[in-house]
């Protein structure tokens, strides 16, 4: 796990961009956090940014709440959602369950849509790890899938620049 946060995207590149945050409500007191972070982030780094934040009753919910909102019609869909949660390991093998099906359906629809998904559905072992990565500003995960939907809306604008222009080359 890396020990410290991505730097800030000073000045994004890109002129307008739409960011739906995803978040699950289960263990509110750190998904709450992460959330408030997350929108904190985006607003003093790129304040052109529109956010929107959708609820979900846990995070088994939100790989197909992400699904829908990116099923959304052409201009309805965002450029970028970012997808939070908090799951805390028990004694059974549940939450591990979940953290991997989690994952692997946020990795499909990305792909699928060719949509950047931020992946902060967070599998923690226990409450102190949660307040370290939810509340706490040094490792703080809400903070870093802000940076990281900004810097892969910045890739994603400069690959379909290259995309244009190479395109241009091929006609002339």
């Amino acid at each position: 796990m890396s020990q410290e946060l991505p730097s800030r995207v000073k000045q994004p590149r890109f002129r307008h961009a739409r960011v739906v945050i995803v978040a699950a409500q289960y263990n509110e007191k750190y998904t709450d956090a992460l959330l408030e972070n997350c929108r904190q982030e985006l607003e003093e780094s790129a304040g052109h940014i529109e956010v929107e934040v959708l609820r979900v009753p846990g995070a088994f919910e939100v790989p197909m709440m992400v699904r829908r909102v990116l099923a959304g019609p052409g201009a309805a869909a965002p450029d970028a959602v970012v997808a939070l949660g908090v799951i805390l390991r028990g004694s059974t093998a549940h939450a591990d369950l979940i953290g991997t099906a989690v994952t692997q359906q946020l990795m499909a629809i990305s792909c699928e849509t060719l949509t950047p998904v931020i992946h902060e559905v967070l599998l923690l072992d226990n409450e102190q790890q949660a307040y370290a990565r939810c509340v706490a500003a040094e490792l703080n995960r809400g903070c870093e899938a802000a940076r990281c939907a900004l810097r892969m809306l910045e890739a994603v604008e400069e690959q379909g620049i290259m995309s244009r222009r190479a395109a241009r080359s091929a006609r002339l």
